[in-house]
């Protein structure tokens, strides 16, 4: 039956757009987190529509922007529509774009600003563009209480407009470990300066009297001048037959790997969570990373060591304990195994963020 003219579509009650920018299979813990979070609201009767924006966010052409704006101006009204944060930040005019009739909701990983490497005059402007996109959102679902709370301080969003979503993590069969002589490390993270493989691969060069072997997994492509480097640290510090770079891996191989390490390193320099580190305590994994960001949410006490970001020396001694005292390594997979049992699932991350959409209409 055709509407009456002048009419619209009555929308159902579960309906929401949800906008991400590029290439939806990207590898990447942000791109995972917001396929996962479609596939759970679809399944929970969510009338979710998957809108893709132009690639080039977080540093979109001119041609880009106009291009989403021009893409969110044509949803319908009386509708929410959530955007990931890696285009949100860099749309510091999206609230004039939707308006009053299609209710933003701001999806944070972490703050566009913080990433490693921006110069300071490029980080005030994503810092002062996100601060305008995100008091435009009705709702912001945050992905850890770190992030949540550095929006609120920092970024001027009331504590009350604040959803906490952190990911879930899929229950997994305790790693086997690799049953060698040597230590396998596992360490899964894109290859950008944030990730801090370089500072991983500097504590490591140390260590070399300890029996130990790295595989690094991670998206090569995303900045080539970082993978470049690190392929050269390897090479001038002789360590080529001891570190191994898998690039992006599809789901079963990075199971495969997960299942034949002894031990998880991600050196980070921040993380809005770190997905990869309770992936690895799903599966009983002794962790060595970092207190930066939501890191310390997703690794408790005892299930590995986390060490100050940027301290080489700290990684260094911490990585030197798990891999020389095969004691302590247990007692941290046994306290990893506990905390794994504790850990969010998937169902209740999207229960979270339905709940925020819902709260913006």
């Amino acid at each position: 039956m055709s509407r009456a003219p002048g009419t619209r579509r009555r929308l159902p009650e579960a309906h929401a757009v949800f906008a991400v920018p590029g290439e939806p299979d990207t590898p990447s813990g942000g791109y995972g987190y917001d396929r996962r979070i479609a596939a759970e609201l679809r399944a929970a009767g969510w009338d979710l529509e998957w809108l893709r924006l132009p690639d080039g966010f977080p540093d979109p052409s001119a041609a880009a922007l106009s291009g989403a704006y021009a893409r969110l101006a044509r949803q319908q009204q009386d509708t929410a529509v959530m955007i990931d944060g890696l285009a949100l930040g860099a749309m510091p005019d999206v609230g004039e774009v939707l308006g009053p009739r299609r209710p933003l909701v701001a999806l944070v990983h972490h703050p566009l600003a913080l990433e490693t490497g921006l110069d300071p005059g490029r980080a005030a402007q994503l810092r002062a563009s996100e601060r305008a996109a995100l008091a435009a959102a009705r709702r912001v679902v945050a992905t850890s209480r770190a992030t949540a709370l550095l929006l609120a301080a920092e970024y001027g969003v009331p504590a009350s407009r604040i959803t906490v979503a952190p990911p879930g993590t899929d229950p997994a069969a305790a790693a086997t470990g690799s049953g060698g002589p040597e230590v396998a490390i596992l360490s899964v993270g894109t290859l950008v300066p944030r990730k801090g493989h370089d500072l991983l691969l500097a504590a490591l060069s140390r260590l070399r009297a300890l029996p130990w072997r790295l595989t690094v997994v991670g998206d090569e492509t995303r900045d080539p001048a970082t993978a470049r480097a690190l392929h050269e640290s390897v090479r001038s510090a002789g360590l080529a037959g001891r570190v191994d770079f898998a690039g992006a891996v599809d789901a079963a191989r990075l199971a495969a790997l997960y299942a034949g390490a002894d031990l998880f390193a991600l050196a980070s320099r921040h993380e809005g969570f770190g997905m990869a580190y309770a992936e690895a305590l799903a599966r009983g994994l002794p962790v060595v990373g970092t207190t930066a960001g939501g890191i310390p949410e997703a690794v408790p006490p005892g299930a590995g060591r986390l060490v100050p970001p940027d301290d080489v020396d700290a990684l260094e001694e911490a990585l030197r304990e798990l891999l020389a005292d095969r004691g302590a390594r247990l007692r941290c997979a046994d306290a990893a195994l506990r905390a794994a049992a504790g850990l969010v699932r998937w169902t209740d991350t999207a229960r979270q963020v339905a709940e925020a959409l819902r709260g913006a209409t």
